[in-house]
């Protein structure tokens, strides 16, 4: 079993006497980390099982029966995978932890929020603790070629306690990460099963999901809108020509951005408004969670070649899902990028409690101080919050392109 970040900090949080929701999409791992995490008598029922999930739809009140049942000493454990397939089933933990909250430990664990929203199900406010699951960090997964020791970071991400594991994910090059992306699943696949592997993943995940939202009625319309939503990763929406060319209304593609993050597999990064020029355009971006599944989604094949095709804008998109997980993890701070109607751009812009870091994305072994102009710029306009840049790209060794600004190698991020 290799090891995962957050797991000593989740083992450390289900111990605390509250119900447990633990999100994130589909083959980021919950259900193998839980599994690891939670006790061998631990009462599990996987609601991914139709028999299973069809005998709880009707008679949700069952849970109450097999958790009375547990013995009363060591706090048993109660499981519930895919949650968001019978929402009654948090009514009846809430009856459960309301009748006595020393008894069990409920961790419950879901792939789409949507659901849950629609049905209007109960989210325990005040009962529950919020733990989120993503594809691999950097951290998780070691770069091939190993980073610089000591290196700068716009935002360091060591592992809790500052002791790493005995066994991370394989090793991994750059060209791999951004053709096959980081879902555990596919990292420790054999790489010419990958490709197939995300296909099915777009095909069958993702239009499964689609098919059970009633309020999706064209299909085939949704379909033509996600692969142009993931063509598009990255780059700032534009709901006009996508509902043009999906053949969708405007409103419909807005709804169906949000269909993805409720999914957990897309998010957007929004404009800094913080700036002091009047020209700072304020539409966000796009990026789809993970770059393999960007290029099924997309219908493209999900290999070395696709990346050589075009790698600047896929770098780019790695580094912005980088900085992403890091901070949806640290639960502090804030992802943000900045472009100006005349094409000025910082690429991304961390906010912490520190203060700001704008970082620029370079597809080049060999920086120059041209690559930090824009970032100069933005350092001067907020002297206070900013006072260091970086410029992330293929460079060996770091660069110090500026006294503010250094170039860091993509390993080192």
């Amino acid at each position: 079993m290799f090891a995962r970040w957050c797991q000593e900090p989740l083992r450390a949080k289900l111990r605390r006497p509250y119900v447990h929701l633990v999100f994130g999409a589909r083959q980021t791992g919950k259900s193998t980390l839980l599994s690891r995490l939670l006790p061998p008598d631990a009462l599990r029922i996987d609601l991914s099982v139709p028999a299973t999930r069809a005998s709880y739809l009707r008679d949700p009140d069952q849970l109450l029966a097999q958790c009375r049942s547990l013995p009363r000493r060591g706090k048993p454990y109660v499981f519930i995978d895919e949650a968001q397939a019978v929402p009654a089933l948090f009514d009846a933990v809430q009856h459960l932890y309301d009748s006595d909250k020393g008894r069990w430990r409920f961790v419950l664990c879901g792939s789409s929020a949507r659901r849950l929203r629609r049905s209007g199900a109960n989210l325990l406010p005040g009962r529950s603790f919020l733990h989120r699951l993503y594809p691999l960090t950097t951290s998780e997964r070691p770069p091939d070629p190993a980073p610089a020791p000591h290196a700068p970071s716009p935002l360091p991400f060591p592992w809790p306690r500052g002791r790493q594991p005995a066994r991370r994910f394989p090793a991994v090059d750059l060209e791999t990460r951004l053709a096959f992306g980081d879902l555990p699943g596919i990292a420790t696949a054999p790489e010419g099963a990958r490709d197939e592997l995300l296909r099915a993943y777009a095909a069958v995940h993702l239009e499964e999901e689609i098919r059970r939202e009633a309020t999706i009625k064209d299909v085939p319309a949704f379909l033509r809108f996600l692969r142009l939503a993931a063509l598009e990763s990255g780059q700032m929406l534009n709901c006009q020509a996508i509902s043009r060319d999906a053949g969708v209304s405007q409103p419909a593609v807005k709804a169906h951005y949000q269909l993805l993050d409720d999914m957990f597999v897309g998010f957007l990064v929004p404009a800094f408004a913080h700036s002091a020029r009047r020209r700072v355009l304020s539409t966000p971006r796009f990026f789809m969670f993970d770059l393999g599944l960007r290029h099924a989604a997309a219908a493209l094949r999900a290999t070395r070649d696709t990346v050589r095709a075009n790698p600047g804008p896929l770098f780019e998109q790695l580094v912005g899902i980088e900085l992403w997980k890091r901070l949806q993890y640290l639960g502090t701070g804030q992802l943000y990028y900045q472009r100006t109607k005349d094409g000025a751009e910082v690429d991304f812009i961390v906010e912490v409690p520190t203060g700001l870091y704008p970082v620029e994305v370079k597809w080049t072994e060999h920086p120059t101080s041209s690559d930090a102009r824009h970032l100069l710029t933005f350092l001067r306009e907020h002297p206070q919050r900013a006072r260091r840049g970086f410029v992330v790209c293929r460079c060996p060794l770091p660069m110090q392109l500026h006294e503010q600004v250094t170039a860091i190698p993509w390993s080192c991020l």
